[in-house]
């Protein structure tokens, strides 16, 4: 395939199973975990836990990125789409409230096939928010529940530390086209089955823009329609230098906070504080797979 998926375009002639373009990637799906996943927000790992597939390679490269065993060092295993189909089967067995796509942009073709037949619990895509609109049309009626990352606005900031300056036109243009497909979130018995879930994760240093971030999903959204997650759980990852080689502070936070309640933003979540732990990070060791 000559390749045009993400925002990139890079026009790599993407094999099966070999890798190339700026993901680096195959055309098949490439994973490093499958499995029961309870740390998303409450919504969608619920009791039973979420239904996540880890899939290698990132159309984005953000320095401070948490799972660079699978973004970076494109660390996974080469699944046919019939092998995802099963995955996702044995994951609903288990008692997956959801399949949870992450970071699967690459694999948009394959991940299709795996879909053509509805499966009984909705499909999440778990993003970066680095998405072309094109792409997302082509998952109209296939994904139930959208999971973007709204990272940026300001595009000095998406340069430096995901190697995007174009980052907010595009992410904000697909949470437009997301919110198209699904409309007002729809939550039964505390679970979202329907809708679109923008997180928003605070990194140190960075408080204009979180606060760039919910002033355009004030702006662009009423109450009831989409639902937002302001995420502490930065991590400081070896090598970091500067601003990200420490934490979001304690005061940074309570500004985050209080400017959101500011806001009138009031659907979604607050993440604890306590959250910025290396341990949410799940083991990539091809469980499940």
């Amino acid at each position: 395939m000559i390749c045009t998926l993400c925002p990139r375009q890079c026009r790599a002639i993407r094999t099966d199973t070999s890798g190339a373009g700026y993901c680096g990637m195959p055309a098949l799906p490439t994973a490093a975990r499958a499995g029961l996943h309870f740390w998303e927000e409450p919504c969608i790992s619920g009791t039973g836990g979420s239904g996540a597939v880890f899939f290698s390679g990132c159309v984005l490269g953000c320095i401070f990125c948490q799972n660079g065993k699978i973004s970076r060092d494109r660390f996974g295993k080469v699944l046919a789409p019939e092998k995802l189909r099963q995955i996702f089967e044995d994951l609903i067995t288990q008692g997956a409230h959801n399949i949870n796509l992450v970071s699967p942009t690459p694999y948009v073709p394959a991940i299709l096939e795996a879909l053509d037949t509805p499966l009984s619990v909705p499909v999440v895509w778990n993003t970066g928010g680095y998405e072309r609109v094109e792409t997302l049309r082509t998952l109209e009626n296939k994904v139930q529940v959208w999971l973007p990352d709204l990272k940026y606005v300001d595009s000095a900031l998406s340069a430096r530390y995901s190697r995007a300056a174009d980052y907010f036109a595009f992410a904000s243009a697909a949470i437009l086209e997301m919110y198209r497909q699904t409309g007002d979130y729809v939550l039964e018995n505390g679970l979202l089955k329907r809708g679109v879930l923008i997180r928003h994760l605070l990194l140190p240093g960075a408080l204009e823009n979180a606060k760039a971030v919910m002033d355009w999903i004030a702006r662009t959204f009423r109450p009831g329609q989409v639902l937002f997650s302001l995420m502490s759980q930065y991590t400081p990852q070896p090598g970091a230098d500067g601003l990200l080689s420490r934490r979001v502070t304690g005061s940074e936070y309570r500004a985050a906070l209080a400017y959101l309640h500011n806001l009138g933003i009031s659907d979604g979540y607050c993440q604890d504080s306590s959250s910025a732990r290396a341990e949410y990070t799940p083991d990539f060791d091809l469980t499940g797979l």
